[in-house]
């Protein structure tokens, strides 16, 4: 995409103190959990992916949390459209949500959950469902396995013939995407 002069220079300044990380949703949630006794990693490579990130990766839960800005991302609540460059910013927002459609694709084929959440979320919200998540994801790790009812048979994902189905993946997402 060709690059476009900016409307003026006060766009042009306010725009580049734009963060692609550490946004103040992110660091809200990322407190709250942490005071809970969540550990994780921030901005984690997407498997296969590794220009992209995940805002907040539980890796043993195989968890990725992902916080859109509202803007950057297409909410269907707040977003707005600029009149300035109209043509050159719809496609750059529609690219944006193209991407997001793609890493969750690759994050789901590499057997994570994705969960999405708008920046205007409460915080408390959004940490509490994460929390939710994460014990479920422990729990299902945690819980004693069955062993097979026959010879030959064997659980998904372990020891199973190659072709053999895949584990089931689960998506949960907050944000209408």
């Amino acid at each position: 995409m060709p690059a476009v002069p900016p409307s003026s220079p006060e766009v042009s300044a306010r725009m580049s103190r734009q963060t692609s990380r550490d946004t103040a949703a992110e660091q809200a949630v990322r407190k709250i959990l942490h005071a809970s006794g969540y550990r994780y990693r921030t901005h984690f490579p997407v498997p296969g992916m590794r220009r992209r990130k995940i805002d907040i990766a539980f890796t043993r839960a195989r968890l990725a949390v992902l916080i859109d800005g509202c803007f950057w991302h297409g909410c269907p609540e707040h977003a707005t459209s600029p009149k300035a460059n109209a043509d050159w910013w719809r496609q750059k927002l529609d690219r944006n949500i193209a991407r997001d459609l793609e890493t969750n694709a690759q994050l789901i084929s590499e057997g994570w959950t994705v969960m999405r959440f708008w920046e205007h979320e409460s915080p408390d919200t959004v940490a509490c469902t994460v929390a939710t998540a994460v014990e479920e994801e422990k729990a299902a790790r945690t819980a004693p396995r069955k062993e097979p009812s026959a010879p030959g048979q064997h659980r998904r994902g372990e020891g199973a013939p190659h072709g053999a189905a895949a584990p089931a993946l689960r998506t949960r997402q907050a944000k209408g995407t």
